[in-house]
């Protein structure tokens, strides 16, 4: 756990530092998010979040092959070499698109391209966990699945980036979850806890944490495609690493019970549930009125929120609510299958829903 938590606060503080040169150097080349009708800011902001993002995973991830604990596992070495290329081709693709407003077929492309990567170094999915039976995937299935995961998750997280502090805190609370679990598991089912997903999850954690310094509402600078595409590759990441380094079979004591080996496979889903249902609802919404499903709009979930009178700030926070619910609450159910966790759970909901559906009056005092 203290190597984990090193990476955590050595992620954070790397991103933080990085953060501020890097909305420097997008200053001084005009690489600015510039205010358009669908958008929430009034004022052009920096980009190139995701380069720090990117330098606090890349230092987080270097240090940790070092670690003793973590650097006696060699396959945790292997795949974070290979998440890592992956993540920088990712992030390279955002900072064009960020740069020169890439066409979406282009940046498609850039995702596949980069989960060809992971693929290439050997993290994909191998078996699919099922009520009755565990699937073991041929090569051509999992690579398809693989890449079909990864540009879901990507392109997930890009959607749910429209307010100050949202994708990143979103995605720290998913990570969070996830890291818990696999780490939690480990212990209880005396598995290995040194694994990539463990790894990838804390370093996730930390670079959002990093990042919400100069993201907070109002923010100083965004993340930009670069920034939210490598989020959404870590969090598919994370799940994928996971088929490969554990035994879904030890995942349980009981042969019948197999949400702890399906449960890496939801989490990423569950941690951006709202994002997904969100790129649902657009693709839904724009094809009915006959235009492209990538042609942005503003009738996404926040900015439904905000139109119902629920401040900036306030529409995050009751975002994180919902993430805090469904993740966590995926989560505390398998771990700790307690009647006490139901209660707790459904009463959490009852007062989402409440806050959600109820009209907000008060209004943020400085709005980015």
């Amino acid at each position: 756990m203290r190597e984990y938590l090193l990476v955590l606060l050595v992620a954070t503080a790397t991103t933080y530092l990085l953060a501020g040169l890097c909305r420097q150097l997008a200053t001084r080349w005009g690489v600015l998010a510039l205010v358009r009708t669908r958008d929430v800011h009034t004022r052009p902001v920096p980009y190139f979040g995701g380069l720090a993002m990117l330098g606090g995973f890349a230092v987080s991830l270097l240090l940790a092959v070092q670690m003793p604990f973590l650097s006696r596992f060699a396959t945790v070495g292997h795949d974070a070499v290979a998440v890592l290329a992956a993540a920088g081709v990712i992030c390279l693709v955002g900072v064009f698109d960020d740069m020169f407003d890439l066409p979406a077929l282009v940046k498609f492309g850039g995702q596949v391209l980069a989960a060809g990567v992971a693929v290439l170094g050997g993290v994909r999915i191998f078996w699919i966990p099922l009520p009755n039976a565990v699937i073991t995937l041929d090569d051509a299935t999992s690579i398809l699945i693989t890449v079909f995961f990864i540009a879901l998750c990507v392109n997930a997280v890009n959607f749910v980036d429209g307010l100050d502090g949202l994708a990143a805190g979103v995605v720290a609370i998913g990570a969070g979850a996830f890291f818990a679990y696999s780490y939690v598991l480990a212990y209880e089912q005396e598995l290995s806890r040194a694994t990539t997903a463990s790894l990838l999850t804390a370093a996730t954690v930390g670079i959002c944490l990093g990042f919400l310094g100069h993201n907070y509402q109002p923010a100083r600078m965004f993340m930009g495609d670069s920034g939210a595409m490598l989020l959404g590759l870590l969090m598919a990441m994370s799940a994928i690493s996971f088929t490969g380094q554990a035994d879904p079979s030890a995942l349980s004591d009981r042969s019948d019970d197999v949400w702890p080996a399906v449960l890496p496979i939801l989490l990423p889903f569950a941690t951006l549930v709202l994002p997904m249902i969100d790129l649902v609802l657009a693709y839904i919404r724009r094809t009915a009125r006959g235009q492209h499903w990538y042609v942005a709009d503003k009738q996404h979930l926040h900015h439904r929120l905000m139109a119902r009178g629920h401040s900036h700030r306030g529409s995050v926070f009751i975002l994180y609510g919902w993430t805090i619910i469904v993740a966590g609450g995926l989560v505390c159910t398998v771990l700790l299958n307690y009647p006490i966790t139901w209660w707790v759970l459904g009463l959490a909901t009852l007062g989402m829903v409440l806050a959600t559906w109820m009209r907000g009056r008060a209004k943020d005092a400085t709005e980015s």
